[in-house]
């Protein structure tokens, strides 16, 4: 009996997990293409390339796909099961919730251990490509797309303004070609006409221009006697134009990032922990020693300067440091003390600055290390949420689950991004920052397991009707 229920659960329950896994995963990508989409657009970029860009992001998004596809899919699995009251003649058998949930446990723990597979081995090399492919898209030049009316300056050395384009786009009139090589001479093309086209490699745009001028201006401009203005008629005339710069063409090697923490696997962020924490202890105490050189006084300290004999009384009445010093020389100490206060307070700051830029350092560091393995136990996590919860509230389909997971997605999303904003500014240490997420819902799926396993009255109006009666007959006033 047991077999064929272990098999049942695991039926109804991979259908739902692979539909919403796709569908979050396709929403997250969305998502993300959305912050981006003005980056994207007219920069020429093939198909080939974008499906590349998308393979990588979206191993990027899967551990983040994963939790919420489990909340999802358990939701709906147990939700209809107790909705065609399958829940309620398995408990009547004699066979407990925790029983019944254990095959999905089982699975998540394996889903689990894949995503902290995936985390640690192929999101670093992930995160490098896609990192370092959106950087060129970013920074690419956009396609030519040469607009009526409009000067095009995109061309380096070149400005060219078009009338008129016909139809085919190819036949264009009142071109006008500024050329930007110097500064201080006016070099231009103006025609009546042409013809525009691409080579046949795509290299150089190539403009066949008939009936115009050409003016140009040679000599020394800071002499005006030298200056001479040439002015050439043409018939026919041929410019090209190198478009090699444009769109893009050039890739940048994944080298340039992969010193980013969030290419590391958990053994490299092991290394680089230790390597960063001993950089910044020799940084503490580098600190403490160049702050009290720039003092005279350091290097004249004697190892009992502070240890007076019991019966010394040669200094136990004065009362300030200007009693000891003849008034000839107080004011040019006073001076001097004041430029070695203000080189220290500049040293201390600069130090300061290094000491508290290299922490923030180890704490991206650390808050990586420990989120390989808080987005794995997250499947978990949430599994023990979505499945006591749909047997509780034993609605299935995609309407009330998905308002749930949600709700309880949202919940974690926030935690998560909380906890590591403060864990990267300090304010928490890495390890409370990067667990928050954990911290708040792996008590609240106990209970909701405690619940369901009871079948408490947890999402009842009656029952909170009747807690709140008596909350109130506490609280009420003896007349």
């Amino acid at each position: 009996m047991f077999r064929k229920l272990d098999k049942l659960i695991l039926k109804a329950f991979i259908g739902p997990f692979i539909a919403t896994f796709f569908i979050t995963l396709l929403v997250l990508v969305i998502q993300f293409f959305w912050l981006y989409i003005d980056d994207f657009v007219g920069k020429g970029l093939g198909p080939s390339v974008i499906f590349e860009f998308i393979l990588y992001q979206s191993a990027v998004l899967v551990p983040l796909a994963l939790p919420l596809a489990i909340l999802l899919s358990s939701l709906m699995t147990f939700g209809n099961l107790g909705e065609s009251f399958e829940l309620v003649a398995i408990k009547s058998a004699g066979i407990s919730l925790l029983r019944f949930m254990r095959p999905l446990f089982i699975v998540s723990i394996f889903i689990s251990g894949i995503a902290f597979v995936f985390s640690n081995n192929v999101i670093p090399v992930a995160n490098l490509k896609s990192r370092t492919l959106l950087a060129d898209i970013i920074y690419a030049k956009p396609a030519f797309d040469l607009k009526e009316g409009i000067f095009y300056d995109k061309i380096s050395g070149f400005a060219i303004k078009i009338g008129k384009k016909e139809q085919n786009d190819s036949v264009i009139r009142d071109v006008i070609i500024y050329e930007q090589g110097n500064p201080l001479q006016d070099n231009f093309i103006v025609a009546k006409s042409g013809i525009m086209r691409v080579t046949a490699n795509k290299r150089f745009l190539e403009f066949n221009l008939k009936d115009g001028w050409r003016y140009q201006e040679r000599g020394n401009v800071y002499a005006n006697s030298n200056i001479e203005y040439i002015r050439l008629g043409f018939k026919e005339y041929k410019k090209q134009f190198d478009m090699s710069t444009l769109g893009f063409s050039n890739r940048t090697a994944d080298s340039v990032n992969k010193n980013n923490e969030k290419m590391f696997t958990m053994r490299q962020l092991n290394v680089a922990i230790d390597s960063l924490e001993k950089d910044q202890e020799q940084t503490r105490d580098r600190s403490i020693r160049d702050m009290f050189n720039v003092l005279q006084f350091n290097s004249l300290l004697d190892s009992a300067w502070n240890k007076l004999p019991p019966d010394s009384t040669r200094y136990s009445k004065i009362k300030s440091v200007d009693e000891l010093l003849p008034d000839s020389a107080r004011s040019n100490i006073n001076e001097m003390a004041k430029s070695t206060a203000g080189s220290v307070k500049i040293n201390a700051e600069s130090l300061f600055q290094i000491s508290k830029d290299k922490g923030r350092n180890l704490r991206k560091h650390q808050v990586e290390w420990h989120r390989k393995i808080t987005l794995s136990l997250a499947c978990i996590v949430l599994f023990l949420i979505g499945a006591p919860l749909g047997s509780i509230i034993r609605k299935g389909g995609l309407g009330t689950p998905l308002i749930f997971a949600i709700v309880f997605f949202m919940i974690f999303y926030f935690s998560s991004n909380t906890g590591e904003k403060f864990a990267k500014e300090g304010s928490m240490d890495p390890f409370t920052g990067m667990w928050l997420a954990t911290f708040i819902l792996l008590p609240l799926g106990i209970f909701l397991t405690y619940k369901a396993m009871r079948d408490s009255q947890v999402l009842n109006k009656e029952f909170y009707s009747r807690v709140a009666r008596f909350v109130r007959k506490l609280f009420r006033r003896p007349s």
